[in-house]
């Protein structure tokens, strides 16, 4: 097994790629800073516009050759710079959907000048036409009562009926409260069941899913759950520290959302 799978280096990406062969990744699944002037610890969300735009290109332009030429990427943004960031990697990729994760934010403060922003946007980028992509994998079932409105004969035997639908693109899941037990001392951690349907759904089984930003970890520990191999950076110590206490820990099950079962 290669020295650098499975594990999360703590250092900058852009050093850090140069530990992984070409051509050796399955899945990019990441969330790189939004730059909205969060304090990661270090400055890597207080960029100027052109400045994070350059800093954008540069590591997509390092990580995008690590990627068999049938792999995919996910990568989370904000409305603010998904136009921009979308344009440059479709001028390197082709891009398959926009993801909308509504993060069920409850109705009440925000801006009294704009509406209130709750959602991110999530792009879902691939190499070429035969990309990996089991969509068996995440199916959504149906319940008693719809199968049992598809009686009629023409729909006995139907697989549709049997497996479940397809996804939709916009997934209803909660963000994580402070009181959630899967949450952990990180300001922008995503959900397990949100990165666990993009792992399932474009990482074959025994492949390896990449995350530059690791943040809290939560991509090493869908892969972990899911039976696929990671490798990650985090530049920050104290998130390092984080994500080798939750690789560490039991595993937990995740309750799925009703929102994302039946999105």
């Amino acid at each position: 097994m290669s020295d650098w799978l499975n594990q999360v280096f703590c250092e900058d990406a852009l050093a850090g790629l140069a530990r992984i062969p070409d051509g050796s990744i399955d899945l990019i699944l990441t969330d790189p800073p939004y730059n909205l002037g969060k304090d990661y610890g270090n400055g890597s969300d207080q960029q100027t516009v052109d400045e994070y735009l350059r800093w954008t290109e540069q590591w997509i332009d390092a990580a995008l050759p690590k990627l068999k030429p049938n792999g995919s990427l996910y990568i989370f943004l904000t409305w603010r710079f998904s136009p921009e960031i979308f344009v440059m990697l479709k001028k390197r990729m082709t891009m398959m959907n926009e993801i909308i994760w509504d993060r069920r934010v409850p109705s009440m403060g925000g801006s009294v000048r704009s509406f209130s922003s709750v959602h991110d946007t999530v792009g879902f980028f691939v190499r070429r036409k035969d990309y990996y992509f089991d969509l068996d994998a995440v199916r959504i079932p149906y319940d008693a009562e719809t199968k049992k409105a598809r009686t009629r004969s023409i729909f006995i035997g139907a697989k549709w009926l049997e497996v479940g639908y397809n996804p939709k693109d916009v997934w209803s899941v909660s963000r994580l409260h402070r009181e959630h037990p899967e949450r952990a001392d990180h300001p922008t951690q995503k959900p397990l069941e949100i990165i666990e349907r993009m792992v399932k759904a474009s990482c074959p089984p025994d492949g390896v899913v990449l995350d530059l930003f690791m943040g809290s970890g939560t991509t090493a520990v869908a892969a972990r759950r899911c039976g696929r191999n990671f490798v990650g950076f985090e530049l920050n110590p104290e998130y390092c520290s984080i994500i080798a206490e939750r690789l560490a820990a039991p595993e937990v099950p995740i309750k799925k959302s009703r929102s994302l079962v039946n999105s």
